[in-house]
């Protein structure tokens, strides 16, 4: 009877003990690709560094848990997460709804935008480059600018980020009249852009900036808003596996903590040169 009563307790215990019901968990491994500076990046060492990598550090130091950061392609990194390869993602990672079906987010830790990008000798129409354009709603001045690009960018080839939100963006905006060709890191994207295999493209400002301001990047220029809303969300937000509602609930301390007292604002200025922290926005 006892050991019916043990064995009983045992089994008890074992169920209600689940990763996101683990409070005295030590350590957890965050995924970065490691590919889109100055979010991410690989340093001449090998290992991960850029702004998600200090901010991770800094969450992980006031929830008083040490991280580990991995390095993850794009292309898999949601799907790694939710077979248990690494706990987090923290990889200028957009919250949107499509996203939010298969995992769950953190409140922000930071935002940002997306502009195109285009050789400077295609010799095309000036635009506005400072403008900005939230695609959630579209009103007749905005979609006036959309039509605009459209036409300009007819028949041009223009690469994009593979499974990226700016994917789903650039083939909705322009994929009727442009070719749209798919990349899996954007330093490859870089390369045909300086090798003239392709027009353009849309990605995030601050790595198509990192580019730009490289000897390589000289042959490009930014065209067209800046853009952000629609499919790209309210920010950039940990990821994380839908079932860790203690992580998400620590890491969502952690990121008012942080925003409250200056240091995202800090880390932000640091990696991009202007103020891309929550608060920024408020």
């Amino acid at each position: 009877m006892q050991k019916a009563t043990f064995l009983l307790a045992v089994a008890c215990l074992a169920m209600s003990y689940t990763p996101s019901a683990a409070q005295d968990r030590k350590s957890i491994t965050i995924a970065s690709e490691g590919a889109s500076p100055p979010w991410n990046s690989i340093d001449g060492t090998g290992n991960l560094t850029g702004f998600d990598v200090d901010v991770g550090r800094e969450l992980c130091r006031r929830m008083n848990i040490e991280c580990r950061f991995v390095p993850q392609d794009w292309d898999g990194i949601i799907p790694a997460l939710t077979v248990g390869k690494f706990d987090a993602i923290m990889s200028g990672m957009a919250i949107t709804e499509k996203r939010k079906k298969s995992i769950s987010f953190s409140k922000p830790y930071a935002g940002g935008f997306n502009q195109l990008v285009v050789r400077k000798d295609l010799d095309l129409p000036p635009t506005q480059t400072s403008q900005k354009l939230d695609l959630t709603t579209i009103d007749a001045a905005k979609q006036l600018t959309l039509d605009q690009l459209k036409a300009a960018l007819s028949g041009k080839t223009l690469g994009v980020l593979r499974s990226s939100n700016s994917e789903v963006v650039l083939t909705e905006l322009f994929g009727s009249v442009a070719t749209i060709r798919s990349y899996d890191s954007q330093d490859n994207m870089h390369l045909d852009l300086n090798a003239g295999r392709i027009d353009g493209g849309l990605a995030d400002y601050f790595t198509w900036k990192t580019f730009l301001d490289s000897k390589d990047g000289e042959i490009a220029t930014f065209y067209g808003p800046e853009l952000s809303g629609g499919p790209w969300g309210p920010g950039v937000g940990v990821g994380m596996r839908q079932d860790d509602q203690r992580l998400i609930a620590a890491f969502d301390e952690a990121i008012k903590a942080a925003s409250d007292d200056g240091t995202l604002r800090k880390l932000s200025l640091r990696w991009f040169a202007i103020d891309v922290s929550p608060s920024a926005a408020d």
